[in-house]
């Protein structure tokens, strides 16, 4: 499931950065944080080829093969969900877009392909779209700590909106405290609260 990408991704070389992005990066996003800061993977929520991953080469007979399932089966998710990875995989997030997107119409009660949709709205630059997404994720599980994680990383990086990345961090960690999204979500807070400790939202920790 790409999500599971993001959230561990980000606990990786994001939190070495977040300080220095908090006080030296508040000019408006060119692009996500993985071509710019180069957090790992599907960071999300995300990013291109100057980061530290390599895009994967795309297996054109896999790809052919699961275009002709997907020809054959039109009401089957699950090849469009393998598309959509494997796109993502290479680093080809609009194509990515087209088969997540197919996927979430066959199956719109899928919060996980509903979030890797999201993620790679973000991924080509489209934060907005990548929140509305995520909104329609946690409509259908409002405790989905990936999507909540990546909801916080696209505020802080795709929209600069430091209180609410904050907030949805602290939803993760009030969530899931010990599982690896939360941890992921508290050096993220840590992170900012020591960079940016007048940020309502961040300023204190959570719980305090």
């Amino acid at each position: 499931m790409k999500s599971d990408a993001v959230a561990f991704g980000i606990a990786g070389v994001l939190f070495g950065l977040i300080a220095g992005w908090v006080i030296g990066s508040q000019q408006a996003v060119g692009r996500p944080p993985v071509a710019a800061a180069a957090p790992v993977a599907q960071q999300a929520p995300a990013g291109g080829g100057s980061g530290t991953s390599r895009a994967a080469v795309i297996d054109e007979t896999q790809v052919n093969a699961l275009k002709t399932v997907a020809e054959r089966e039109t009401a089957n998710a699950t090849p469009r969900t393998q598309l959509g990875n494997l796109y993502f995989d290479a680093e080809r997030y609009d194509e990515a877009i087209k088969w997540y997107g197919e996927a979430v119409k066959l199956s719109p009660k899928d919060v996980n392909v509903s979030t890797d949709l999201g993620v790679s709205y973000y991924y080509s630059n489209q934060p907005d779209k990548a929140l509305e997404q995520f909104d329609r994720s946690l409509a259908l599980d409002p405790k989905h700590v990936k999507t909540l994680l990546n909801v916080g990383i696209v505020k802080a990086f795709g929209k600069q909106d430091l209180d609410g990345a904050g907030t949805a961090w602290k939803q993760v960690i009030a969530i899931a405290p010990d599982g690896p999204e939360g941890q992921a979500a508290k050096r993220a807070l840590d992170s900012l609260t020591s960079a940016h400790s007048g940020v309502q939202g961040v300023a204190r920790k959570p719980g305090a």
